[in-house]
């Protein structure tokens, strides 16, 4: 682990526009710089680098961070990689945390107790498959050597009802059920989510534990279960086995999709490295932006049964609103009866890879084979149906090489002319090659954007007390040292979210920069709360730092102000309703005494 201390050094020694740059043009554009997003398709520049306050943000997508989230972002590396990437680049040695240091501390607020809980169940697990010789025969059964489950570190949850409670103190405490570990039933008894199962740790992009496959050893239904949604894990936008594939797919210039957990440590056995995993659902949009940020290269592998191609053509749809011209779709089907698993352990990896030379169908290609197997080209009818089966999938293709490619084909598989195609599906001609390369503009993507916009546009009209505070903190975050007692609390919102902010600023005194809040909350809930606030800090420019700390304290001393007189009424009407009790009277009394 890397010690906080050092993320907060580096991130006050690295210039964030020297970072960018690295990757991006940036052009001067007043007291900051601006650039095209690099995360989403647009025209006008709506991507902004603050130098002074060492963050950016894009007005457009949304996207926001430190020089550490830019690099994990745009190069696609865990967030260790990435810190010891810019550490590398300014001469900075990376120490590193004695983890048996980290695993007594004390976890933070918000999600980060959920990590903490994921961290030592992983732990449990590895340490439990060490001493099951049933465990360990299965797994050298399948050909999988110590090495390799270490890497991805592979555990054994041992059967029985209650085990993690040896390992948490608190069996019922909320943080277990709600990262998925336990099953609470309806008589709120609880007991372990997996039991005899060889236990797959899913890790996120910083390298993080945040959810579990789980593998029947022998015959038993279900043959996978899969931690459920949690805080931590979203199963549309992970992909199995991505850390520890990162740099095999940088080095083979692709990145390989397969459908279970077993396929990618098999195929990592035998040399495949590249190999990614979707976690139990169909190939997502969100999954494919994740790969082509890895690689320009994306091969699909299932098998060779109606399944499979079910699985395949879902691929296909996802992925036709974000291929871009440059960018390499393809699809590999195995052989009936067989898996990524099975078919390497036969072939060894120069015979794996040689299907991938030989065997792989373009996008194009199997969008084709699959339309011209659902209709008959003998008859006049069925190349009409070709043509409407056609028109809704050339809609989404923004690629303006491989659509038109597309329409030249499917109008000579039809039997008329590309204009005849053209008029007749009423697509435009004039196309401009600018807009069809914006391989995420999709429909949606845009009202998202739209709307974004509306928000931002709304606040800097008329921002609420709580925001401007959060503004406020976000911009100068040594002003924590202004809040002396706590304020109302709430569950969820605004002001949920200052609490929260102040929570962690009262226990990181050191602390005192934007960025260094941004990546302490990029993977937190309150993670889209505070990238807006950040935003709308870009947009104010600099307070003078005097001034700042005046509208503060106004800001706290109203917001204390506010909650007292709501309190108050609150007190005043439960008076005329049904009369207050020796507490009650005691609380008004005192609220209406008090000076905020």
């Amino acid at each position: 682990m890397i010690p906080q201390s050092f993320i907060q050094d580096l991130l006050n020694r690295v210039d964030i526009i020297d970072v960018v740059e690295r990757y991006i043009p940036l052009k001067k554009a007043g007291a900051n710089y601006a650039a095209c997003c690099p995360f989403h398709g647009e025209k006008t520049p709506s991507f902004t680098v603050s130098q002074s306050k060492q963050f950016y943000h894009c007005f457009g997508c949304g996207a926001h961070g430190s020089a550490i989230g830019f690099v994990m972002e745009y190069a696609g590396l865990g967030f260790i990689e990435a810190v010891k990437e810019l550490a590398e680049n300014i001469g900075m040695p990376v120490p590193e945390e004695n983890r048996e240091e980290y695993g007594a501390r004390k976890p933070e607020p918000g999600t980060d107790d959920l990590y903490e809980n994921m961290r030592q169940a992983t732990q449990f697990y590895r340490d439990q498959l060490k001493v099951s010789d049933t465990a360990i025969a299965y797994l050298k059964k399948r050909g999988l050597s110590g090495e390799i489950a270490a890497r991805f570190g592979i555990g054994y949850a041992p059967d029985g009802w209650q085990n993690l409670s040896s390992v948490f103190s608190d069996y019922n405490a909320p943080p277990l059920l709600q990262c998925g570990l336990v099953i609470e039933n309806d008589e709120g008894k609880r007991y372990d989510r997996f039991r005899d199962r060889i236990m797959f740790p899913i890790q996120n992009q910083r390298g993080m534990v945040i959810g579990f496959g789980g593998r029947v050893l022998g015959q038993g239904e279900p043959k996978y279960l899969n931690s459920p949604e949690t805080p931590l894990f979203e199963k549309g936008l992970e992909l199995y086995g991505l850390p520890q594939a990162r740099k095999a797919i940088r080095d083979a210039g692709r990145v390989m999709v397969v459908e279970g957990y077993m396929d990618v440590v098999a195929l990592a056995q035998h040399g495949v490295e590249y190999a990614v995993a979707t976690l139990g659902t169909a190939t997502t949009p969100m999954h494919i932006q994740k790969l082509l940020k890895q690689s320009d290269e994306v091969v699909f592998c299932f098998d060779g049964d109606d399944a499979g191609r079910r699985a395949a053509w879902r691929a296909l749809e996802n992925s036709l609103a974000l291929v871009a011209d440059g960018k390499k779709f393809g699809f590999l089907f195995l052989p009936q009866g067989e898996d990524p698993d099975s078919y390497v352990r036969q072939l060894g990896k120069e015979g794996f890879e040689a299907l991938l030379r030989d065997e792989v169908l373009s996008l194009s290609g199997f969008l084709l084979r699959e339309l011209v197997a659902k209709v008959e080209m003998q008859t006049q009818e069925g190349r009409a149906k070709l043509l409407e089966l056609a028109r809704p999938l050339l809609s989404q293709i923004k690629a303006p090489t491989l659509h038109l490619m597309l329409r030249k084909r499917i109008a000579e598989l039809a039997g008329i002319s590309q204009i005849e195609l053209e008029d007749l599906l009423q697509i435009k001609r004039d196309m401009q090659p600018a807009v069809m390369q914006r391989g995420d503009s999709v429909k949606p993507q845009m009202q998202r954007r739209e709307a974004l916009a509306q928000g931002q546009k709304s606040r800097r009209q008329a921002p609420s007390l709580i925001r401007k505070l959060l503004q406020l903190l976000v911009f100068q975050p040594q002003l924590v040292t202004e809040v002396m007692a706590d304020l109302p609390n709430d569950v969820e919102g605004e002001l949920a979210g200052l609490n929260a902010l102040l929570e962690f600023l009262r226990s990181n005194p050191h602390i005192i920069t934007t960025p260094a809040v941004m990546e302490h909350f990029r993977n937190h809930q309150y993670a889209a709360l505070m990238g807006a606030v950040a935003g709308e800090v870009l947009e104010q420019g600099n307070w003078d730092g005097e001034e700042a700390k005046a509208e503060f304290i106004d800001g706290i001393s109203r917001l204390r102000e506010m909650a007292r007189n709501k309190r108050l009424d609150v007190l005043r009407k439960q008076a005329g309703l049904q009369g207050l009790n020796t507490e009650e009277k005691r609380e008004f009394q005192e609220l209406a005494q008090r000076k905020v």
